[in-house]
Formats: C-alpha cells, sequence, structure tokens
C-alpha cells in the first residue's frame, strides 16, 4: 500500500487533541496530507501539530469551540487562507452525557444536539465549496448509537443518528458535484469521551471491563482502528462509496437482549 496515499491533500480535523480525532490526524500526516487540527485544548494542541510536523508535513493547530458560530467559521477561513482548500473534513468532535426521557433537560438535550448535529451541520456548508472545487470528501465520526437504541444516553443516541441521516442525505445531494460523504459508526472505544461526559476513573474502568461481554469480538476498540477505516474512508480506494454508516464496534450493533 502507497504509505502517501494522501500526499498533496489538506485534512481538516475536528476533536484533533485526543481519542479517535487524534488518531485520524497522525494517520493523515504519516501519509502525506498537511493537517489542520482542530481542538479547545491548546497544550494538546501544540502537541499534536508538533508529532505531525515530525513525519515531515505541515500542520496547523486551531483552538476553537466549534459550536460557536464565529469559531467554527474562522477556523475554516483560516485552513483555506493558510493552506488554500480542503480536500478532506473529518467530524470526530462529539459530546456525551446520560440522561432518559424523564430526566434529560432541555438544556443538556439542546447541547448534545448543537455539539453533535448543528455544528457539524455548519462545517460541511462551510466547508463546501472548497470540497466541491477539490472533488473531496467527508468522514463523520458517528456511534453504534446511531444504528441502535440504547437506554440512558437517550439524546446522545438522538444526536447520532441525526448525524447518520445527515451523512445519507448530503451524500445524495452531493454525489453530482463528486463530494462523497460517509460516516463511522463506532462501539465503545478507548477514548476520554465518556470521562469528560461525566463517568469518573472507577466507573470508566468498570465500564470497559464490562463492555468486553457487550461487544462479540470480547474487547472494546482503540482509536487507531477507527482511525484506520476513516482514512480508508476518505482515500481513492473508496472512490465508489457515499452515503455509507460503517458499523466497527466488534459487533455490537449485532446483539439483542437474551
Amino acid at each position: 500500500m502507497d504509505e502517501k496515499r494522501f500526499a498533496g491533500k489538506i485534512a481538516f480535523v475536528t476533536g484533533a487533541t485526543s481519542g479517535i480525532g487524534r488518531a485520524c490526524a497522525i494517520g493523515f500526516a504519516q501519509q502525506g496530507a498537511r493537517v489542520a487540527c482542530v481542538g479547545r485544548n491548546s497544550t494538546n494542541l501544540l502537541e499534536i501539530a508538533s508529532e505531525i510536523r515530525s513525519f515531515g508535513v505541515e500542520a496547523l493547530e486551531i483552538q476553537a469551540d466549534l459550536s460557536d458560530n464565529g469559531q467554527a467559521e474562522r477556523a475554516i477561513e483560516n485552513t483555506l487562507s493558510t493552506f488554500g482548500g480542503i480536500d478532506i473534513l473529518v467530524n470526530a468532535a462529539g459530546h456525551i452525557s446520560s440522561g432518559t426521557i424523564e430526566t434529560t433537560s432541555l438544556k443538556a438535550w439542546d447541547e448534545m444536539l448543537n455539539v453533535n448535529v448543528r455544528t457539524i451541520f455548519n462545517l460541511m456548508q462551510k466547508s463546501l465549496p472548497s470540497l466541491i472545487e477539490r472533488k473531496g470528501n467527508i468522514v463523520n465520526v458517528s456511534s453504534v448509537t446511531g444504528l441502535r437504541a440504547f437506554p440512558g444516553v437517550l439524546a446522545y443516541c438522538v444526536s447520532k443518528a441525526a448525524l447518520d441521516q445527515l451523512t445519507r442525505c448530503s451524500s445524495l445531494e452531493l454525489a453530482a458535484k463528486g463530494v462523497r460523504v460517509n460516516a463511522v459508526n463506532p462501539g465503545v472505544v478507548v477514548t476520554d469521551i465518556h470521562k469528560r461526559g461525566g463517568m469518573n476513573e472507577d466507573s470508566y474502568a468498570a465500564f470497559l471491563e464490562h463492555s468486553k461481554q457487550t461487544h462479540p469480538i470480547g474487547r472494546v476498540g482503540q482509536p487507531k482502528e477507527i482511525a484506520d477505516l476513516v482514512l480508508f474512508l476518505a482515500s481513492d480506494q473508496a472512490g465508489w462509496i457515499t452515503g455509507a454508516t460503517y458499523s466497527i464496534d466488534g459487533g455490537r450493533a449485532q446483539t439483542c437482549a437474551r
């Protein structure tokens, strides 16, 4: 396989400071892409940008809260002015919190839909002129919860189902313009998202241990495994794939109560 399959390409990666987004940013850089790394943690941004430059490619670190429209617009404009375009948009930033139909507040609902759907819609729309011009593509990081229902994380499930439908609808609208849109739907992956969503260390360790039983392959996923699928979907090897929502979950989406 050509290790520089993204040479000359420009990747815009959100959530690049940790987890799946970070693994994607590193993967694109290792295969020759210039990478715009977007995140909120300035220290982590400097670290990931330095690591990317160690592969001999350019990195652009952008500190931004993408749920803020002005900051999202500046992030896109900064990338366009610095690199001259965007070939690949990877929406890996996300938010999770617990709550049921009875306990989820409107504030928590709005925050979830804002981060996981509205922000991604906004970035897709703002990057489209460059993506259309360069025949680029979009990969959204969704979740197994977009495909299957899980109790206790209602707003998160709804947000990821909406993201999947955004992926499918936009793929049809953009196909004739040469822009592909796909999503990946991971099961439980070792990242910081659950801890940021309120789990303490002990609860998270217990959750990961329990997840070995809920995923038929018998283990949780690693960020690089998800990034490898993202990179495939963003590559020319996936040139006839659009509108797909790819399960990558150790078989989690195939299970049912028994």
